[in-house]
């Protein structure tokens, strides 16, 4: 393409020789990383869609989708990095109460993006949180998701929909309470004998290794309770980019981060 100015093929050969150096230091990144010490299970808080669209011009829509078009990114970097399972804080409890001309289309968003996760046959689809929360239509979507692509042989794909940690903890408190009610144990036998398993076994995720790094977007550094019962040994990386805009060279970064601290566990 031959630009019409000067000053337009200037600003385009500046442009080429940013993307060339983000590919070289996005190679040099990658190389230097410890392979061995990936983390096997990344939970994502997919944060800034709103604030990335402000920025930029657009609709809160047009956020939304921007960030939904990332995920398919996100999920080849994790299979090229041996990343083995991804939780995707899509929507929050809290997000539910939003105004509906923005929850209606975010939640059309999200149903696409969950469809088309199934239908490409390479991520095992798993939903978390609670459907009885979410419009008939998503739920359909989120069943048929996980019916379709459930059983696939790649990596798994946790998408937190309707999810809060603290009502995730309270379904499983709730879950083991009804199940050990129906085996005929007493309340004080549940208290003598409860412990941290028990609880984690009623859990979402159950069966699931816990996160053992959480990446947060758009330079909020809180965890707004994704994951609380998980995340108690996660490490924590938060990044200044939107989520819209996050590149792999952001997701690398993260990934050198993790492998450069020293897991204590609590010791």
């Amino acid at each position: 393409m031959v630009p019409d100015s000067p000053k337009e093929g200037l600003a385009i050969y500046k442009k080429k020789l940013r993307d060339l150096a983000y590919r070289l230091y996005a190679r040099r990144v990658e190389y230097r990383l410890d392979t061995d010490q990936v983390p096997k299970h990344i939970g994502v808080i997919l944060d800034g869609n709103r604030r990335w669209a402000r920025a930029s011009g657009g609709t809160t829509e047009q956020g939304h989708q921007a960030g939904a078009e990332k995920i398919r990114e996100l999920l080849g970097w994790c299979e090229e990095t041996d990343v083995k399972v991804v939780t995707l804080w899509l929507l929050s409890t809290d997000n539910l109460s939003r105004a509906e001309n923005e929850l209606l289309p975010l939640l059309s968003i999200i149903e696409d993006t969950v469809r088309d996760l199934a239908d490409a046959g390479r991520w095992r689809v798993h939903h978390v949180g609670q459907l009885d929360l979410l419009p008939d239509r998503t739920q359909q979507v989120l069943k048929k998701a996980e019916e379709k692509a459930g059983t696939i042989d790649g990596v798994l794909v946790n998408v937190a929909v309707g999810y809060g940690g603290r009502q995730e903890i309270t379904d499983a408190v709730r879950s083991l309470l009804s199940d050990r009610a129906a085996a005929g144990a007493s309340l004080d036998e549940l208290a003598e004998t409860l412990t941290v398993e028990d609880i984690s076994e009623h859990l979402y995720t159950r069966g699931q290794p816990d996160p053992d790094l959480v990446i947060r977007t758009s330079g909020e550094q809180r965890l707004s309770g994704f994951m609380l019962w998980q995340s108690a040994h996660s490490e924590y990386y938060f990044c200044e980019v939107f989520w819209p805009a996050f590149r792999k060279v952001d997701f690398l970064r993260a990934l050198r981060d993790y492998a450069a601290r020293h897991r204590r566990y609590g010791n």
